[in-house]
C-alpha cells in the first residue's frame, strides 16, 4: 500500500493557512477519487482507496505538523509499508511560493513536520513534494498565516499541481516524477 501523508495542523484555526498546504493536496486527491478521510486512526485522519492504479492510504495527522512523525510512523507499522511506499506533502519556506520541489530522501530543511518524521521513522530515506511559499519577517506568523490578496489564487494552482505530483509519483515512481516536477 502507497501512503500519502499531508503535513498540516487540525482545527478551523489552521484551515486555509501557508501551513496546512499538505492538508489541502491530501483534501484535493480525496474529493477527486471520493476517498472519505475520516476514519480515526494513531492520530490521524486517514482514508483508504484507489489511485493510478495502488491502494492508497491518505493521511492528515491530528498531532499538529511539529509531531507528524508520531502520528505516521505507527500507521507505517499498522500497514506493513515501508518508507519506499511514503510520500510526505508539505510546505517550504525556502522555496518560491508555488514552486514545487520532489525528492526522493533529505533533511528536514529546517521544517520541524519533517524532522519529526525523520525521527520517528529513524531516517531521511522517504519522498517528500514541497510546495513553496517563501519567506516573511516572522518565520511563524507567515506559516501559521493566511493567503494575501492575490496568494490564494497561486497557491491553488500549486495546489493543483501537487495533486498531480503526487499521481505522477503513484504511477511512474520518484524518480521519473522528478524529472517531471522538478524542471
Amino acid at each position: 500500500m502507497k501512503i500519502v501523508v499531508g503535513i498540516g495542523n487540525p482545527g478551523k484555526r489552521y484551515e486555509r493557512t501557508r501551513h496546512n498546504l499538505g492538508f489541502e493536496v491530501v483534501d484535493r486527491l480525496a474529493a477527486e477519487q471520493g476517498i472519505e478521510v475520516s476514519r480515526r486512526r494513531f492520530d490521524a485522519r486517514v482514508g483508504e482507496g484507489q489511485l493510478e492504479g495502488s491502494q492508497v492510504l491518505l493521511v492528515k495527522p491530528q498531532t499538529y505538523v511539529n509531531l507528524s512523525g508520531s502520528a505516521v510512523a505507527p500507521l507505517l507499522r499498522w500497514h506493513r509499508s515501508s518508507t519506499e511506499d511514503l510520500l510526505v506533502v508539505c510546505d517550504d519556506l525556502n522555496l518560491e511560493p508555488g514552486k514545487l520541489r520532489l525528492r526522493r530522501r533529505g533533511s528536514s530543511g529546517g521544517h520541524n513536520g519533517l524532522q519529526s518524521l525523520i525521527e520517528c521513522l529513524g531516517t531521511e530515506e522517504f519522498a517528500r513534494l514541497r510546495i513553496g511559499i517563501g519567506r516573511g519577517d516572522d518565520a511563524v506568523a507567515h506559516v501559521l498565516g493566511g493567503f494575501g490578496p492575490g496568494e490564494r489564487e497561486a497557491m491553488c494552482d500549486a495546489v493543483d499541481a501537487a495533486a498531480k505530483a503526487v499521481r505522477l509519483w503513484l504511477r511512474l515512481g520518484v524518480e521519473a516524477a522528478m524529472n517531471e516536477v522538478n524542471k
